[in-house]
């Protein structure tokens, strides 16, 4: 959906309905979100099934994700609206070309707390996860030579 709203979004803009140039900016960024928490929620996965192999059993998995996945990026977009519904509009690049209009967030502090910062966590989140797997196997690297080493012995 990120794809399909990104490729069709200067096209949609040519129709010059601000309500319209609102909604697609608003799906932009909400699906961009989307991807971003869908990514942490995969390492989280990750870290479960690779450090947590054993006794992890999480009730209803599947629908906490789901919750996660499509209501944290929900409820930042429904923030943004209720602060200013206008921080979403038409960001002109150049009159002379004509799908140089792009629907998107047009204040910056907006775009760095809930894009920037947002993906900052994420990327962040991402990273510990990934070093914790990479440290759980080495360490049963580690223990598995050992372990050979004394049975040749």
């Amino acid at each position: 959906m990120l794809n399909i709203v990104f490729l069709t979004n200067s096209w949609l803009t040519s129709f010059n309905q601000p309500g319209l140039c609102i909604i697609v900016a608003m799906l932009l960024h909400y699906f961009l979100l989307a991807a971003f928490t869908w990514m942490c929620l995969e390492s989280v996965h990750f870290y479960l099934a690779l450090v947590k192999v054993f006794n992890v059993y999480v009730p209803k998995y599947i629908l906490k994700c789901c919750i996660a996945g499509w209501g944290i990026p929900a409820i930042v977009i429904t923030l943004v609206l209720i602060i200013n519904k206008d921080f979403y509009g038409n960001g002109s690049l150049s009159k002379s070309h004509p799908y140089g209009n792009f629907c998107w967030i047009q204040d910056n502090t907006v775009f760095y707390i809930s894009v920037v910062a947002y993906f900052f966590l994420i990327f962040l989140m991402n990273t510990a996860m990934f070093i914790t797997v990479l440290l759980q196997i080495h360490s049963v690297k580690t223990r598995t030579q050992k372990t050979s080493r004394s049975w040749k012995r």
